[in-house]
């Protein structure tokens, strides 16, 4: 039973901290931006996970809900380009590029959520994620310093789905020591200006 109650301890304070923030797309508040996390690539083209969450973000900028999106994923090798793909994605779906930027070291959520802090100068942000994903989101993004409220996208509980929400269970735990010690992203570098130049325009 120990077992068990310590288990779900980091679930619950996910949940505790996050409190109201889920939202959906209609009920999301203003933001300057949208935080669009990575989930991989199907012969270069964004995984259905993935065009989920650019869709909705798609949709927030046509609604007038956020002004920019921050695309946040991995292009650690040459021949894989999270990012790029995201960022193509969201201006055939009627983006405009100026609006889109990429950050390529967004290795995890928590690197993701430094980063936008640290990097690109993000204080308030609508983050975009599955909904079995989006409380860990809105924790560490909180725990970097980002105002954040979630959408979270819905759906099929499918083998996929039920696949990662049980990874949620691990990632809840990294995400509670994580938002413990605020470690360094893998990378930082110097500060990035695309996002701000995109919000002035």
């Amino acid at each position: 039973m120990l077992l068990c109650v310590l288990g779900l301890l980091p679930a619950t304070w996910l949940r505790v901290t996050t409190g109201d923030r889920v939202r959906t797309v209609d009920s999301a508040p203003p933001a300057p931006v949208a935080v669009v996390f990575g989930a991989g690539l199907w012969d270069g083209e964004p995984s259905p996970y993935l065009a989920h969450r650019l869709d909705a973000a798609a949709e927030l900028y046509e609604r007038g809900t956020v002004r920019a999106v921050l695309v946040t994923g991995d292009n650690s090798r040459h021949d894989y380009d999270e990012t790029g793909a995201m960022r193509a994605y969201l201006v055939r779906h009627g983006v405009p590029a100026e609006d889109v930027v990429g950050d390529h070291a967004g290795f995890d959520t928590w690197d993701s959520c430094s980063r936008a802090r640290r990097i690109f100068g993000v204080e308030r942000a609508v983050l975009v994620s599955q909904d079995f994903h989006i409380r860990r989101a809105l924790a560490l993004c909180r725990a970097a310093g980002v105002d954040a409220y979630g959408v979270g996208v819905a759906e099929p509980r499918d083998v996929t789905w039920h696949h990662g929400a049980l990874r949620e269970v691990a990632g809840a735990v990294k995400a509670g020591l994580e938002a413990a010690f605020t470690p360094d992203p893998h990378f930082l570098g110097p500060r990035e200006k695309g996002l701000e130049r995109a919000l002035a325009d």
